[in-house]
Order: structure tokens, then sequence, then C-alpha cells
């Protein structure tokens, strides 16, 4: 593929950048220094549809496509490590080398129909961070303050194919891409990771009381998790133990623009 290729050379340059580009470090660079969220604001999780919200809301994120809300913290979602499933035919005609294969064919999420992206070269690597860099920088232009890489985890879907190195690797190339577009970064799922050695600034915790994971990514990232719960059981019991530090918000697995949201 010719942008492999291309972007080839690029991957030293963009492994340099990774290891410096910390929220510490962006502003000796010369990179603007990613804001926090409001103190005390609450979250919600808008990838099924855009609604509003009431002013306690003050973290809003929403998919790569959306609009932002003015004077809301936005975090724009960005689907990382798999394809998104209505746009199996933008990475089929313009990116089809950069999808894991097995036998010719895409190695796919089964949960969720998508497929597995190819990080196990630096060149891919690099490829792929071009294109989620562009992404994250499109976000930042429409006025988002943060990106969530999504599916970070997704190696451990690959049969083998991917690894947990290599995750990390790429990691960094998209840490660095979005801290240069002046985005804080949000770690989204593995949370047995601590992110913040690639460059995560916060925790997209989706089901972590569910999956009894909260303690994991609280001991990572402290008060910067943001917290989405999708039974009541799980959501009172994330509230009970967490509330008081971080923002927790019960949605529907839907996240049907219509559901009302409820908060700690």
């Amino acid at each position: 593929m010719a942008d492999v290729e291309r972007l080839s050379g690029l991957v030293l340059l963009l492994t340099l950048f990774a290891g410096l580009l910390s929220p510490s470090s962006s502003a000796a660079l010369g990179v603007p220094a990613p804001a926090p969220w409001p103190a005390g604001a609450d979250v919600d999780y808008q990838l099924g549809g855009s609604a509003s919200r009431p002013g306690h809301v003050g973290v809003i994120a929403r998919d790569r496509t959306a609009r932002p809300v003015e004077g809301r913290y936005n975090v724009c979602y960005v689907n990382g490590f798999q394809t998104q499933p209505n746009e199996k035919r933008l990475w089929r005609t313009q990116y089809w080398d950069l999808v894991l294969k097995r036998a010719g064919r895409p190695v796919v999420d089964e949960a969720w129909g998508e497929w597995l992206l190819d990080i196990r070269t630096p060149a891919k690597r690099a490829a792929l961070a071009e294109v989620m860099g562009r992404w994250a920088g499109g976000c930042a232009r429409r006025g988002f303050d943060a990106v969530e890489f999504d599916n970070l985890d997704a190696y451990t879907r690959s049969g083998g194919l991917l690894t947990r190195r290599q995750t990390l690797a790429y990691s960094r190339l998209l840490t660095a891409a979005a801290h240069r577009a002046g985005l804080a970064v949000g770690q989204k799922n593995l949370a047995d990771l601590d992110g913040r050695r690639v460059g995560f600034d916060f925790a997209v915790a989706e089901s972590c009381a569910r999956w009894d994971e909260c303690d994991d990514y609280v001991d990572h990232f402290g008060a910067a998790v943001l917290m989405i719960e999708y039974s009541a059981a799980d959501f009172r019991s994330a509230c009970s133990q967490y509330g008081s530090l971080v923002p927790v918000v019960l949605r529907d697995r839907a996240l049907s623009p219509d559901y009302r949201p409820r908060y700690c």
C-alpha cells in the first residue's frame, strides 16, 4: 500500500515524540497542554445520538462525526483499534491493507461486528496513527477538548495475531498525535494497564463496576476517570464507592438520545 510505504519513514520520528508528549512535557515542546474537565461536573455518554443535558452535566462524550456542545468539556470518540460498523466501505476502499486478516479475511470482533486493525508492524502502526491523528485533529478543530481511542484491548480478540507490546507501541503514537492537536487523551478498556505510562491523561471506564475494574482505573488515574454503567445495581455500586471522587452516569446500552440518564 502506498500510504504504508510513504509513512514508514516517519516511524522513528513518531516514536520519539510519543515518549515525550505527556501533559507535563507538551508545553516544553510548544504543544498546548490538555485542559482538565470542570471539577464536580457530571458526565453523559452520547454515542448513540445527541441530546441536550442540564448544566451540571459538564462533560459530554460524542462520536467524532457529531458536534461538540458549547460551554461543556467535550470528549470525541474515535475507534482507534477497530473499524466502526458503518465505515467498512471506507476501510475496504482506502485502507484495506491496514485491516487485520487471517487467510485473507478480516478478523472480526463478533460482539460488535467490527474489524480489527493491523498494528503488527511499525509501518502499519505509523499509517494507522496518521489516520487517527487526522481524525483527532478534526475533533480539535471542531471544538472538542479531548479524545478517547476505543478498544485498547482489541489484541485480546485477535486470536493471537496481535500482542500487548504492539498495542502499547501503537498507543504511544496515538497519544502523541492527540497531544500535538492539543487534546487530552482517554484510555478505554484494558483496566490493568497504567495508561499514563504511554501518554493517556484520563480513563473512560465503561461497566467497571460490572467487571470489578473501577479500582484499577482509579489507582492509575485518580479522579481523572469517567464511569459509565448500564445497570441500576452496577450504577449504585459505582456511586457508593466512587461517586464522591469521579463522575458516574447510568445509561442505556443503546445510548439512545431520548434516554434520561441518572447521575450520582
